[in-house]
């Protein structure tokens, strides 16, 4: 098998680390792998497969000789990007840069692969909220057109980064203590107030926009419409953080155009790749995001006809949101590529 010279900008972070053990535990062909990130992290040491890699500080000619680029996330995507393009590199980006852009793909690999044919060096990662929810949604929409989708996600601190953890363990231990609880991080460093996430649930997830939505909760209307290739899909979602490690999970109303039968629908996603159904009340199995804590498939349940509303139902989605929903997912894309002959 043909091998690859692999770039990882973010090296050094939660999903920088994500792709070292997800290529090493999917034996992911590599020839060179060259580990990137800001020069405040820049001559850190990292040990992998049996050699120990020296952190390079991330600059415009960092990306000569490589094939693909994975980005972790953040800002400096925005920057390094082009720079990896015009090296002859593909980049698979995590960050929100270019979710959007016409000319960028935005690529969850089981639900819309071809897609990745349009790129033009850049094929953007989706928000790990809407990769885990269109991965229960696609073999749904398959069955009948989706009309209409209401969804309320329970969103963990590890979205914030390590930071997040750290606050949320401090926090507990602050309580336990009988001390104040010290917010510093959540909902988000840059932002005027913050409030303690343990025992507390913070119904704000990035900035608010005019129309009194946050970000997140755009970014999973906008980036579904946009996977799923219908823009006539009406969402409305709410995102809210909660004092939970790792894994998010999702409330999931959906409306189709037709009735389906539930059975038909548990088929359904129990055949679709990366999805396990966990739907047995009786014995109370059902996803939670404690289990599906650094797993790779998403995991759904709770599957119930909506009495309120024709050809509607609800169901609990869980999954882990820097494997699946960040990590894996950009790695997938690579794998896609390779094995389709289209790097």
């Amino acid at each position: 098998m043909k091998k690859y010279n692999v770039a990882i900008l973010g090296a050094t972070g939660a999903v920088g680390g994500e792709f070292l053990k997800l290529i090493e535990e999917r034996n992911f062909p590599f020839a060179e792998l060259r580990l990137l990130a800001s020069k405040r992290s820049a001559g850190k040491k990292i040990d992998f497969i049996g050699k120990t890699y020296t952190v390079q500080e991330a600059k415009k000619d960092s990306f000569e000789g490589i094939d693909i680029a994975l980005f972790a996330g953040g800002s400096i995507s925005k920057e390094f990007a082009p720079y990896a393009v015009e090296a002859g590199a593909v980049v698979i980006d995590n960050s929100s840069a270019f979710r959007m852009d016409l000319e960028v793909p935005l690529i969850v690999p089981e639900v819309n692969p071809q897609a990745i044919l349009k790129h033009k060096g850049i094929i953007a990662n989706p928000n790990c909220s809407t990769i885990i929810m269109v991965m229960a949604l696609k073999p749904l929409y398959d069955l009948a057109r989706i009309k209409r989708v209401v969804v309320s996600t329970y969103q963990a601190v590890s979205g914030a980064g390590k930071e997040g953890i750290d606050e949320l363990t401090d926090q507990v231990k602050a309580q336990a203590e009988g001390k104040e609880m010290i917010a510093n991080i959540l909902p988000t460093t840059s932002m005027e107030k913050h409030y303690p996430i343990a025992f507390n649930l913070i119904p704000q997830i990035d900035i608010f926009l005019d129309n009194l939505y946050s970000k997140e909760e755009m970014k999973m209307v906008n980036e579904t419409q946009k996977i799923m290739e219908d823009y006539d899909m009406r969402i409305t979602a709410t995102t809210i953080r909660v004092p939970v490690y790792r894994s998010h999970s999702e409330s999931v109303n959906v409306e189709f155009e037709h009735d389906l039968n539930l059975e038909d629908m548990k088929k359904a996603l129990s055949a679709f790749p990366g999805v396990i159904v966990q739907d047995n009340p009786k014995k109370q199995i059902y996803p939670m995001p404690l289990y599906t804590s650094e797993k790779n498939n998403v995991y759904v349940g709770r599957l119930r006809r909506d009495g309120s509303n024709p050809n509607t139902f609800n169901m609990w989605v869980v999954g882990d949101q820097i494997r699946k929903g960040a990590a894996l997912n950009t790695l997938q894309i690579a794998e896609t590529m390779i094995k389709n002959g289209w790097l």
